[in-house]
């Protein structure tokens, strides 16, 4: 029997899911993974799955966690190795993962992630651009520092989690980014967890596509 819940919303487009589904399955929690669709007529539902009416929404040992920061926390305390080891280095990761937590809305709004169409060229907003410019900073630094393939070495840790959607989004947007930047995006997009959501999201029902998100403005 699983030993809890995770809610998340549709794979395709849901950032914040893709986030905290990162997280529990790094973490290796045994868990049933309840999809729900994102549409105006599930508003309902997922209200009743989390208390802010927004996912993801972990349940899981008693403990109810409903917010993706906070699941990747709870799974970092259950799973050593979520974050780095070294003190100063643990304190830098969370560093760059709460500035991508609390962050970056104009890259969110202009470039919206959608794992299906390819809109390469467009939403280079001035706002968009300088989140772009602040992300590629963000991630030469830690690259640099401690040599990658991921931001702090080796081990795709919560960091890479949460930068999991931008690198969707970089994917489906193409802005220009520099080589180290798009050999992150790679190497993000190659990890086994990814391109799992990546398939689970193409084996979606077409009644699950919101024109919003198809057809951008």
């Amino acid at each position: 029997m699983p030993e809890g819940r995770l809610f998340i919303g549709t794979r395709r487009y849901s950032s914040w899911s893709l986030r905290g589904w990162l997280a529990v399955r790094l973490a290796r929690l045994d868990v049933e993974e309840v999809v729900i669709a994102l549409a105006p007529q599930s508003t309902a539902a997922i209200k009743g799955a989390s208390p802010t009416g927004m996912v993801p929404c972990l349940e899981h040992g008693g403990a109810r966690i409903w917010d993706s920061l906070a699941i990747g926390e709870y799974c970092a305390e259950l799973t050593p190795g979520l974050w780095p080891a070294d003190r100063m280095v643990r304190a830098h990761a969370r560093s760059v993962t709460a500035e991508m937590h609390s962050g970056f809305r104009e890259l969110r709004v202009a470039m919206p992630m959608n794992l299906g169409r390819d809109f390469a060229g467009r939403g280079r907003t001035p706002g968009a651009l300088a989140d772009i410019a602040r992300v590629e900073t963000l991630w030469a630094e830690c690259l640099e520092a401690h040599g990658g393939p991921y931001l702090f070495g080796a081990n795709f840790t919560l960091a890479d989690a949460f930068y999991a959607p931008v690198v969707a989004r970089f994917l489906t947007w193409q802005p220009q980014l520099k080589a180290t930047s798009m050999a992150y995006v790679e190497a993000v997009r190659a990890h086994p967890l990814v391109a799992e959501w990546y398939d689970l999201a193409r084996a979606e029902p077409a009644e699950w596509l919101l024109d919003k998100y198809e057809n951008p403005a």
